[in-house]
């Protein structure tokens, strides 16, 4: 039996890999810290005899018995609320926390998958964004802890890669949304969600003419299951290229929700990206993956989970968890 260590498994991301690698019959140890994760996404694997759970911070020293095949690098806080709050943490996370996991899939003889992000694009002046872009990222704005941590992150990997031989995969992934997003986590999705079922109006930022590209979690996980068995060691985007403005994001989200709240505008954040598309070239021609879900389907997937919160929860999750 395969075992493989997921980090961040008990965030959104992390706990749905940690349910796919189940499926496949792996033996699974997730790790996390549960500074942004919630024991609640995975709790339903605790039963299992080929699941454990390690709660430690990845940017301290990482001790794992026994083998392991494969490594996933998910741990990082993950949206702006987030890395704006703990700039710090987010930074060591995408140093340190990387420079432990390649130092245990070293010793474990293991493959490691890293979790890197579109944002290493930065505001792109290139539209779509294909593997080869560089990025326009401020390195000293307020975004810049998460974008260098994962552009460092990449670059550690590409290193251990060339330099000492480990079998290394990158998947720069953009905006994802399903069930077990936090809805206090200040990304567009849950936001608009949130609001929608407590009564709010709507909140955008700007003029909402920035765009966006969303992925459904399980085509996302599908891509990064295939990314991890193959043998491409380079960036590969997973993501949906179905482009949408966040003006008419929010008119779905409306009519999905059948609210009768109304769209209201905010300033726009300090280095907000004006546009976000992957180019899927790459995925689709190494790993032979696409999305299959529409935006349709996904969003009444993830509306379901989001009325099936109790109001207590959906009150409470609208101010941010204190770090």
């Amino acid at each position: 039996m395969k075992r493989i260590l997921i980090t961040g498994g008990a965030g959104f991301l992390g706990s749905h890999l940690c349910d796919r690698f189940i499926k496949e019959g792996y033996h699974v140890i997730a790790m996390d810290n549960l500074i942004t994760g919630d024991l609640k996404n995975i709790e339903h694997l605790f039963k299992l005899e080929h699941f454990e759970f390690y709660h430690h911070d990845v940017s301290k020293f990482i001790h794992v018995p026994g083998e392991l095949d494969y490594i996933l690098h998910f741990a990082s806080p993950a949206s702006p609320i987030d890395y704006l709050k703990i700039p710090i943490q987010t930074l060591k996370v995408g140093s340190l926390g990387i420079h432990n996991c390649l130092g245990l899939a070293r010793v474990k003889n293991a493959r490691v998958l890293i979790a890197s992000t579109s944002e290493v694009y930065g505001d792109p002046t290139v539209h779509p964004q294909p593997e080869e872009y560089w990025g326009n990222v401020n390195p000293v704005g307020p975004r810049g802890v998460y974008d260098e941590a994962k552009r460092f992150q990449e670059a550690m990997t590409m290193a251990y890669h060339t330099y000492h031989g480990l079998e290394t995969r990158i998947v720069r992934i953009f905006n994802t949304y399903g069930p077990r997003m936090r809805l206090n986590d200040g990304r567009v999705l849950p936001a608009f969600i949130g609001q929608a079922l407590r009564g709010e109006d709507l909140t955008m930022f700007g003029d909402g003419s920035q765009t966006r590209a969303f992925c459904f979690v399980d085509d996302l996980v599908e891509g990064i299951y295939r990314l991890l068995l193959s043998d491409y060691p380079h960036p590969v985007n997973i993501g949906n290229p179905d482009e949408i403005t966040i003006k008419e994001f929010g008119e779905e989200i409306i009519k999905l929700t059948g609210t009768s709240q109304k769209l209201i505008s905010l300033p726009l954040p300090t280095d907000d990206p004006k546009q976000r598309k992957p180019d899927i070239t790459k995925a689709k021609s190494i790993l032979g993956w696409e999305p299959k879900v529409s935006r349709a389907e996904g969003l009444k997937i993830t509306y379901e989970y989001f009325k099936s919160l109790s109001p207590d929860d959906l009150h409470r999750m609208a101010h941010h968890k204190e770090f």
